[in-house]
């Protein structure tokens, strides 16, 4: 089911981001995050936009959210999205459920424009956002450094045409 974070989510979505932020190029975060800090961001992005959980037999497997793209007040209708699936059962269509809703929840509010940055290679972030129709519109490179290399990030744009 698809519900509305909690902060009695926080150490559940931690660990999840925890597992990006220690194996993968995902994130460029490289310290690990504490479950005080996730109840932090859950509110403050509570307090703007949606941030939901996929849970499962009391388990959260997944999560999604909506954040500020930049905080001057002319990108009022422009968001970042980020998606985070746990490891364990990507490639399931539980990310898909997770961004349709969000989608739905973001235009809702009358976000016009929601911008995916995809850390390269990551061939299944690319895959989902252009599964919802997002279009590829910048790449970086070697804009991040991490696990001793530098990472490529390219942007992925949809406008919501409603």
């Amino acid at each position: 089911m698809i519900r509305n974070a909690k902060l009695e989510d926080a150490a559940a979505i931690a660990a999840i981001y925890n597992y990006y932020i220690e194996k993968t190029i995902v994130t460029f975060d490289e310290d690990l995050v504490t479950k005080e800090a996730m109840e932090h961001k859950i509110k403050t992005v509570c307090a703007k936009f949606p941030f939901i959980v996929f849970e499962e037999n009391n388990e959260i497997l997944g999560y999604a959210y909506g954040g500020d793209w930049k905080p001057r007040t002319a990108y009022k209708f422009t968001v970042e999205s980020s998606i985070y699936l746990n490891p364990k059962i990507t490639h399931k269509g539980i990310g898909s459920l997770l961004y349709t809703e969000l989608l739905k929840r973001l235009y809702e509010i009358n976000i016009h424009v929601v911008i995916g940055g995809i850390s390269l290679p990551n061939e299944a972030s690319i895959a989902l956002h252009e599964k919802f129709g997002f279009k590829k519109v910048a790449e970086f490179k070697e804009v991040g450094y991490k696990f001793n290399k530098w990472i490529d990030v390219g942007y992925w744009v949809l406008r919501n045409e409603l």
